[in-house]
């Protein structure tokens, strides 16, 4: 089981398919990569205004504190102990109070209003990766492993989340109180002013250097990390195989392994952090000092007072701190920008295979009759798989399909059956010749359209979690329980589900662990005729039935085709060549080529490939 390590190729990130910004040239890892995030924040504009609002409000109030104390000490407490005195000093523990009361409030509602935001605009930027994800064709799914998904749509949108909702608000209130503090020793003391700027930029030329590094090794920890999920998730879906195989500790050891990879990558990540915190601590401390110092020489020489000298002190805390806090915020913006490179390379990748320009209407025309009879016709079709562009899965096959006809695919394995039905439900689009139905070439048709006319029975019947109910009801949402329960008991599922603990609303497990191959097959051969769609496909639909199921399956599948008789066309691949004698054609292909084609006594009375099958297995 070889890992693959799959990210999308680096470069720039377009504009996606709905407009949204992208990450652009020469932003990749920096936090300005973080303007991909404007259309999710656009809808909520007043939401925004409010926090933003209650940000200033609350630094304003943070800034009015020192004032507030520089008057305590000064008017405060100089008194001689007196009633007016007491009173005065009242007045001025009561007006400090008043300011800490406005400060928590404002703090508060600031605190509340980001974190909805956050919450808010993370899931939404959820849901569109997600949607955009589902769009994406096989070919995408064959090159991303969905460990790399799950990982993007989880960790890394956890950290924009932590952005949005703390970060970026820590990182507005900051700067205005930063802002704010410098503009206050401006108006006190001019000269502490200009050398706290200088000492300002001394503090931040270095940490754009240094962050320079922090970036780069966040997202190398970020990608690390999501190789170590994508092992995870590939494993944990087939731990019975790795069980059969006793390859436990091999796993084990491999993920160990991505994990000590992911482990040392975030060390570096986190020394290069360390070392921007350590210099901005550093470099703080020495500014606050400095300031001490000049306003205690001032005091003894009686150019200010001890009140003016704690305003001072304060403002140049509230710079120090606000600088510090900028460096850190600085530092998740790094690690944010990172993620939601990640996430926009996903939101700006569109699928392979689309919808055409306009399509509407059942077949993309605009008039056409969804209730009409479909043909189908593969015309000269040839196809080659992206992953394997060296050998043709398809060769010049030519193929027509009557409305009401049966048609069966039999042939070796490999030999292209499974990718006709992956083009008839234009999964991939074809190299050469076309595929059309109901007259119309398949790239005209809206998928949806397209593959709501399609019911498919694969041969690995997939279950989900939920209730067998909801299980069989997936075809068709709006079905009521008795059009559910007449599919099942066609699909001869309904004795197994009605002995189910809760019969059809019993939870199947996930992937349907709680039933036999044989019943997870049965229920997907439910769903695909509770879809009653015009076009059948049935891959191997009872190769995983007992022989009293297989015959009891057999039987119902023809009584379902025989009620659109004239109507459906049904396409079944079979090895076992008895479940298709009665196909009103076999089609027999090898190496992607077709070469024979008839009824079963037309096809055994050749003798050529079909005939030596039969031989095989039913003289067996």
């Amino acid at each position: 089981m070889a890992h693959r390590s799959t990210h999308p190729a680096g470069g720039a990130i377009p504009i996606d398919g709905a407009g949204n910004a992208a990450a652009e040239p020469g932003a990749r890892g920096q936090p300005r990569a973080l303007r991909a995030l404007l259309p999710f924040l656009r809808p909520y504009r007043w939401p925004i205004a409010a926090a933003l609002a209650l940000l200033v409000l609350a630094a304003l109030a943070t800034l009015a504190f020192p004032m507030a104390l520089r008057q305590l000490i000064d008017q405060g407490l100089p008194g001689s102990g007196g009633a007016a005195d007491s009173g005065a000093l009242r007045r001025q523990f009561a007006l400090l109070f008043g300011v800490a009361v406005a400060v928590g409030v404002f703090s508060a509602g600031r605190y509340y209003a980001m974190s909805w935001l956050g919450e808010r605009v993370t899931a939404d930027l959820r849901s569109r990766v997600y949607a955009q994800v589902l769009r994406q064709s096989p070919a995408f799914f064959e090159t991303t492993q969905t460990g790399e998904v799950l990982s993007r749509l989880t960790a890394d949108a956890t950290l924009v989340q932590t952005v949005i909702g703390s970060s970026f608000s820590m990182g507005l209130r900051n700067a205005v109180l930063g802002a704010g503090a410098l503009v206050m020793l401006v108006w006190t003391n001019p000269l502490v002013m200009l050398v706290a700027l200088a000492a300002v930029l001394v503090v931040v030329l270095p940490t754009l250097w240094i962050g320079r590094s922090v970036r780069r090794l966040s997202r190398a920890s970020q990608d690390r990390v999501a190789d170590a999920s994508a092992i995870a998730a590939e494993v944990l879906a087939a731990v019975p195989v790795v069980q059969g195989f006793t390859a436990e500790g091999r796993e084990a050891a491999r993920f160990a392994s991505a994990a000590e990879t992911a482990f040392r990558t975030a060390v570096r990540r986190s020394g290069a952090r360390a070392l921007l915190v350590a210099f901005i601590i550093i470099a703080n401390a020495a500014l606050l000092l400095w300031g001490l110092y000049r306003g205690a020489e001032a005091v003894l020489a009686g150019q200010m007072s001890a009140g003016s000298l704690g305003q001072t002190v304060v403002y140049a805390l509230f710079l120090a701190g606000a600088v510090a806090v900028l460096g850190e915020v600085y530092g998740d913006l790094l690690r944010a920008a990172g993620a939601m490179e990640r996430l926009m390379e996903l939101l700006a990748t569109e699928p392979d295979i689309r919808s055409p320009e306009g399509a509407s209407g059942a077949t993309g025309q605009p008039g056409a009759a969804s209730d009409a009879p479909l043909a189908l016709a593969f015309e000269g079709v040839t196809f080659h798989y992206p992953s394997r562009p060296e050998r043709a899965a398809l060769s010049d096959f030519t193929l027509r399909v009557a409305p009401g006809e049966t048609v069966a695919l039999v042939g070796a394995s490999g030999a292209g059956k499974s990718t006709v039905f992956q083009l008839l439900q234009r999964f991939y689009d074809v190299g050469a010749g076309r595929i059309a139905l109901g007259g119309h070439d398949l790239r005209q048709w809206g998928l949806h359209a397209l593959r709501g006319c399609i019911a498919t029975v694969p041969q690995d019947a997939v279950i989900f979690s939920s209730s067998a109910l909801d299980n069989i009801r997936y075809a068709r949402p709006g079905a009521s329980r008795e059009e559910v329960i007449a599919a099942a008991r066609a699909a001869f599922a309904h004795d197994f589900i009605e002995a189910l603990p809760e019969g059809y609303d019993t939870f199947l497990g996930e992937r349907g662990v709680r039933l036999s191959g044989g019943q997870r097959q049965r229920i997907a051969i439910a769903r695909a005729l509770l879809k009653d769609a015009p076009v059948l496909l049935l891959d191997e639909a009872t190769s995983a039935l007992d022989a009293h199921s297989e015959r009891a399956v057999q039987q119902a599948l023809d009584a379902a085709l025989a009620q659109r008789a004239g109507s459906r066309i049904t396409l079944v691949i079979a090895h076992r060549l008895a479940t298709v004698q009665h196909a009103d054609r076999i089609v027999v292909l090898e190496q992607g080529r077709m070469v024979e084609e008839g009824s079963h006594a037309e096809l055994v009375a050749r003798g050529g490939v079909y005939a030596r099958l039969a031989r095989l297995q039913f003289d067996a």
